[in-house]
């Protein structure tokens, strides 16, 4: 039986990174954890098969979300895609990748989850790129 693929949590706050983690876990998803952007390329990088993608957009040092999800979409074109911010929502839809959501901190776990949900449902994983 093949091993379903883990939803990637990039988050600086080790807090938010936690309760996003066990929403999803909880959500019935496995979950990969990054406390930065730095840390999720070289995941991105060494992973076979990512199912989605939940990341803050400003993190500090390195990476920030926008880059992140653009990496990981170049890897993972189907990848499902949830920005999770506390002030980066207006440039959502400037430089988010297509077919993403953004939830504005603070947001309730099942509105996570059920996000996650809808933008799997709604694409079709892609293999991805040597």
């Amino acid at each position: 039986m093949d091993e379903v693929p883990p939803i990637l949590v990039v988050e600086d706050e080790p807090l938010i990174r936690l309760v996003v983690a066990e929403a999803l876990t909880e959500g019935g998803y496995t979950v990969l954890e990054a406390e930065n952007g730095d840390r999720a390329l070289e995941l991105i990088d060494g992973a076979k098969m990512l199912r989605g993608l939940v990341t803050d957009i400003r993190m500090e040092p390195g990476a920030n979300g926008w880059e992140v999800a653009q990496h990981a979409r170049e890897k993972f074109p189907g990848l499902a895609v949830a920005y999770v911010t506390g002030d980066s929502m207006a440039e959502w839809t400037a430089n988010g990748v297509p077919l993403s959501t953004a939830l504005k901190k603070p947001f309730a776990s099942a509105e996570l989850v059920a996000a996650m949900a809808n933008l799997m449902v709604a694409q079709q994983p892609a293999p991805p790129h040597a």
